[in-house]
């Protein structure tokens, strides 16, 4: 085999390679201000774990835990836009049993790399101690939304 054809191949194979893994999911490890650090001392020596947070974005969800319904999307993208009026209708609905956030990962592209996602839209439920419930890509309906709070064990009645 020539010397130019085992170059194009192994390039051909590393290219496959790292694209498959980025699109498993295999990222970096994360900084250190996205993740909170326990330490559980053992007889030996201590075991680090890093256990990723999620960020509240209001003085009021700090003091009040609440589930939390993460929409990622874009103004510009049509699933998003219908999207829109589900999600303000749910914030407006539900104030004060459940926060609901949209993120437009177009304006804020570190945001749709910091949550994982792949497709827009997607929807994140957290429970109130903010550990991730479920995931869900594209359009979801307001009735569907609901009905999966009450799979989760939160029954939203208005």
């Amino acid at each position: 085999m020539k010397k130019t054809h085992r170059i194009v191949l192994v390039l051909t194979a590393f290219f496959f390679l790292t694209s498959f893994l980025w699109a498993m999911g295999a990222k970096p490890a994360s900084s250190a201000k996205d993740t909170v650090t326990v330490k559980k001392q053992a007889k030996a020596d201590p075991v680090v774990v890093n256990i990723p947070t999620v960020k509240m974005d209001s003085a009021k969800a700090k003091n009040q835990k609440l589930p939390k319904l993460v929409d990622l999307g874009a103004d510009k993208c049509i699933p998003c836009k219908m999207m829109a009026p589900i999600l303000d209708k749910l914030k407006k609905d539900f104030a004060g049993k459940l926060e609901v956030v949209f993120i437009d990962v177009w304006k804020n592209a570190d945001e749709g790399s910091k949550y994982k996602i792949r497709v827009i839209p997607t929807q994140i439920f957290y429970s109130p101690e903010g550990k991730e419930l479920f995931r869900h890509e594209g359009f979801y309906s307001r009735e569907d939304i609901l009905a999966k709070w009450k799979e989760l064990g939160f029954e939203f009645k208005q």
